[in-house]
């Protein structure tokens, strides 16, 4: 079964990287950096754009682990754009895989997790996903590990 870890952190080895790897111990897995592409914003269209190459790696994977730090009480900007660029399109790299999220943050508050989970499981449910699950810790991925 092949992983794909989608970090939406800029920093590449920072604290979602971290949590990913706790989820993902003992386990092969690629990594794909969305700070590495350029995915530009709805509606905007340039050719140097590079949607289809991040979907053509999620394509490849069974199973995909998205992560973001908590920026501004929500999902951090490079999730929310990869998330909008989804919106209205059809998208069959999705169908069918196995969701996990990673939502990380100094002390977020249960309404913050509860909006990241609520996104997550609804963009999951509109692709036709799997949706296994959140952790906000290393003790929660710890747990949540044993479904990957």
């Amino acid at each position: 079964m092949s992983i794909l870890f989608i970090n939406s952190s800029p920093n590449h080895n920072g604290n979602t990287a971290k949590l990913a790897r706790v989820l993902l111990a003992g386990h092969d897995y690629q990594t794909l950096d969305l700070a590495d592409y350029k995915l530009y914003a709805y509606g905007q269209n340039f050719a140097d754009d590079q949607l289809d190459d991040v979907m053509t790696e999620v394509a490849k994977a069974a199973t995909i682990v998205i992560g973001s730090p908590v920026y501004w009480h929500n999902l951090n900007g490079l999730l929310r754009n990869f998330l909008d660029r989804q919106y209205g399109r059809v998208a069959p790299e999705f169908s069918g895989k196995r969701l996990f999220f990673l939502f990380q943050g100094q002390a977020p508050t249960p309404e913050i997790l509860a909006a990241g989970e609520y996104t997550m499981s609804r963009f999951s449910s509109y692709y036709d996903m799997d949706y296994m699950g959140m952790a906000h810790n290393a003790s929660e991925a710890k747990k949540l590990a044993k479904e990957v």
